[in-house]
């Protein structure tokens, strides 16, 4: 029973309806508690298509006569989430930056699907350390799992949309909310334990029978392709193969690019998970001789220029934070909220960068409790905070009860800008600099246990 229910509400994925006649209008705004700037910006397809200023009382709002409706990304740097906007909605949102995701509520009309979509979001993320213990169970039991707590999304489902009005288009991303993260999860057991862990189960990929590779409706769907990610990785392995040595290597991403093109029908979603693949393969800084290689046989296929200009861009960012490059230029913004060129408050003295965010205090007291132990062991050189949001009274007044000397701590006037020059993609990153500001190490991880052995090796 539970395989004929799942099996049917994956059928509900292609069920095509006519949508009755509706408002071309939609509002949306909210209020964004404890903010990290002091905008919004709503993204489509990948590009922002507006940027929501935050008034008085952190409110944002606009009405919108003419959108190209359907799912956006709502972004407050660093978080970010998906929302569904559709004609005639006029949704509310509010979200506190101290835990974004889980605070992010909707009120209003179609607020039911997107309270639905995070709702899904946090069960299935709350799974995560469940499931991660399950890997080492056969794949009988693996798939029996992942078939009842598919059933019980479901079951949710099923409720919810007896309740709501749903379009064609809100019933499938719903959906798809809980339907692709399972077979995201079944895709990641199979590379995790092998092929070989489930060879013997004939029966173990029957659920790719029922879903759809080519959907342009979920094309900006993270669930959906996360999923196609893994689905193309377990597609590239061989027999005998390990996924974490081989997703290292350039054979192995140049594989998945020639897979995307045979099994991925529609275009768009062709040239997304190709520039998945492309930042996979580029920051993987050991593959750095063969980066060129890869990029002609990526440039061959990709139909985007704008995806194009972003890989490029991405490999000539990669190549001044070389060893021996002198670290980009950017505008920082001291405790004093001055805004100074970095060469200015950097110069000087070995340094170390390491970054924080204000919507993350517990990493970034973790990390200052090692910077502390770095200042004693390694005297000769400055650490430097770079906070990636600009400064607010809240992060001085933390500083200053803490006892963090500010002359050491700076922060991002556009971390956009900032994040594509240095390349920041984790805040885990370090950046090593001599005292002409000459890059030493450009991708060092400084929450790595190594790290103090690693600067040591830098220092010689």
């Amino acid at each position: 029973m539970k395989k004929i229910l799942f099996l049917f509400f994956l059928g509900l994925l292609f069920a095509c309806e006519e949508e009755a006649e509706r408002p071309t209008t939609a509002f949306f705004g909210g209020q964004i508690i404890n903010p990290s700037s002091d905008f919004l910006s709503l993204y489509k397809y990948d590009q922002r298509i507006d940027s929501l200023p935050l008034d008085e009382n952190n409110r944002f709002a606009k009405q919108y006569d003419s959108l190209d409706f359907g799912l956006f990304k709502m972004e407050h740097l660093p978080e970010n989430q998906m929302v569904l906007i559709e004609a005639g909605d006029s949704i509310w949102s509010r979200a506190n930056m101290s835990d974004f995701n889980a605070s992010l509520v909707f009120s209003g009309v179609g607020s039911a699907k997107n309270n639905f979509l995070m709702d899904t979001y946090l069960a299935i993320e709350n799974e995560i350390g469940f499931l991660s213990s399950k890997y080492a169970s056969n794949s009988a039991v693996f798939n029996d799992i992942i078939d009842s707590l598919i059933q019980e999304k479901s079951n949710r489902w099923r409720d919810f949309s007896e309740q709501s009005e749903l379009s064609p288009l809100a019933m499938k991303v719903t959906q798809a909310a809980y339907i692709y993260p399972y077979a995201n999860r079944l895709e990641r057991y199979a590379l995790i334990r092998g092929k070989a862990a489930v060879k013997e189960d004939s029966l173990y990929f029957n659920y790719r029978k029922f879903l759809n590779f080519s959907e342009p409706d979920l094309a900006f769907f993270e669930p959906y392709i996360t999923f196609l990610m893994s689905y193309l990785s377990q597609e590239a392995l061989e027999e005998g193969q390990n996924f974490f040595q081989e997703k290292s290597n350039t054979e192995f991403n140049l594989k998945r690019l020639e897979l995307i093109y045979e099994k991925i029908s529609h275009p768009i979603l062709r040239n997304i998970l190709a520039r998945s693949v492309a930042y996979e393969e580029l920051l993987n800084f050991r593959n750095h001789a063969y980066h060129e290689r890869f990029l002609q046989f990526y440039l061959s296929f990709n139909s985007s220029p704008l995806y194009q200009a972003e890989i490029l861009g991405l490999h000539r960012a990669l190549i001044q934070m070389e060893p021996g490059q002198k670290l980009p230029e950017v505008e920082l913004e001291n405790s004093l909220g001055e805004k100074l060129p970095s060469s200015k408050v950097l110069e000087g003295q070995r340094t170390v960068l390491y970054f924080w965010s204000q919507t993350q205090m517990n990493h970034f007291k973790r990390t200052h409790e090692r910077v502390v132990q770095y200042q004693k062991q390694f005297p000769n050189y400055r650490f430097v905070g770079i906070c990636i949001q600009p400064y607010n009274d809240l992060v001085r007044n933390y500083q200053e009860i803490m006892g963090i000397d500010p002359k050491d701590q700076l922060a991002l006037v556009n971390f956009e800008e900032v994040s594509n020059e240095w390349v920041i993609t984790l805040l885990n990153k370090g950046i090593v600099i001599d005292k002409y500001g000459t890059i030493l190490d450009g991708f060092a991880n400084f929450s790595s246990n190594n790290f103090p052995d690693h600067l040591t090796q830098l220092t010689r």
